[in-house]
């Protein structure tokens, strides 16, 4: 069976969830799914409201009675224990970390702190107020981490399953190595309901615009160049930000506590195929571009340190064993993407501030 929004897995009657790196783009996507699917639930967001972090992407949200929102730091151990005991959390999906990898570079310290550190935090609080709650067989801990932790893959060989040797390759993969384990951990030793998750490159609203696809649907419309790293053949296997919602949605009502799933788009696309695929919808779906066509925007810069060639996910365990698979093409995706990027200026036009400007500097000019 494949489960759709309107058909939600079997579920207790109402969840508490603490819903750490919610106002971040993966994690505020989920919180808007899960409002919408089951509005009884409680939902705790806790945020530490860094560069990427955004109070705008949950602010349709603020009015309800069953929202909360916290602006705090997950390796605040006080802070941790006392929101799980406040609003009596059975459910905890752990979004909140440090993810690019081009910062990672520049500044691995602040990477080592949350994605280590603080998932180390949230493990041992939520430990403790597990074990305290009667150790109930319904709770759950949702860790969700990156493909990027298996390494790179070579053209031709086989997708990254859920049994793959970890080989990270960057401070940011190996930080989120260290948390998967950690996780892994939790579960063996002290039999801690943990679920790992490992998706590849998502995409959607609320992304923030240092990442590739918001950084060129930007940039066209600004009409500045679009960089792409060395030849522009690396692969990624591209997942629509909705989907992968689902997916989380399913794996914390139907997964088994100690798996690890998988969850890819389907999509392996060349990152200048994908370049050259947004310019494409933008001359389509944006009549006033002040250079068109955009493709001629785009320029090659000097590759990155470490840059994985290729990450390609098999989600056919998540498939065959909890009925997920993903609903959006790439170009499908795309175009909601651009969509909302196109109607949603408001939103990323603060987020060009002076820091950001020199951050971009240093990266690609």
């Amino acid at each position: 069976m494949i489960y759709s929004q309107q058909e939600p897995p079997t579920r207790r009657e109402q969840d508490r969830l603490l819903v750490t790196g919610g106002a971040g783009f993966i994690g505020s996507n989920f919180v808007h799914h899960w409002c919408e699917q089951y509005p009884n639930d409680r939902v705790v967001v806790l945020d530490a409201l860094t560069y990427a972090g955004n109070r705008q992407n949950l602010a349709d949200l603020t009015h309800l009675d069953n929202f909360r929102f916290v602006h705090g730091d997950i390796c605040d151990r006080p802070l941790i224990d006392s929101l799980l005991q406040e609003e009596a959390i059975n459910t905890v999906a752990h979004f909140a970390a440090e993810s690019h990898v081009d910062r990672s570079i520049l500044g691995p310290d602040a990477f080592v702190r949350t994605n280590v550190v603080g998932t180390f935090t949230l493990l041992e609080s939520f430990r403790n107020h597990w074990e305290k709650g009667g150790k109930l067989e319904s709770d759950r801990f949702l860790h969700v981490s990156t493909d990027e932790v298996y390494g790179s893959l070579g053209p031709d060989e086989h997708a990254f399953t859920e049994t793959t040797p970890y080989a990270p390759n960057s401070p940011y993969s190996a930080s989120k190595a260290g948390s998967d384990h950690l996780a892994r951990a939790y579960y063996h030793t002290y039999g801690l309901p943990t679920i790992i998750t490992n998706c590849s490159n998502n995409y959607g609203p609320y992304h923030f615009p240092e990442k590739l696809i918001p950084l060129m649907c930007i940039n066209i419309l600004l009409g500045k160049s679009l960089p792409v790293y060395g030849d522009g053949q690396n692969i990624r296997d591209w997942l629509y930000v909705g989907d992968h919602c689902r997916a989380l949605d399913i794996v914390i009502h139907k997964g088994q506590p100690g798996e690890t799933y998988n969850i890819g788009g389907n999509n392996e696309v060349k990152n200048i195929d994908l370049v050259n695929k947004l310019c494409e919808l933008m001359n389509e779906l944006a009549p006033d571009l002040p250079i068109r066509p955009a493709q001629k925007l785009i320029t090659f810069v000097k590759d990155r340190p470490g840059h994985d060639r290729r990450y390609a996910i098999d989600a056919s365990k998540i498939r065959t064993e909890l009925g997920w698979i993903p609903a959006e093409t790439v170009e499908g995706g795309l175009r909601h993407t651009i969509e909302w990027y196109l109607t949603h200026r408001d939103w990323w036009q603060p987020l060009l501030s002076q820091e950001y400007q020199a951050y971009y500097r240093q990266v690609y000019v």
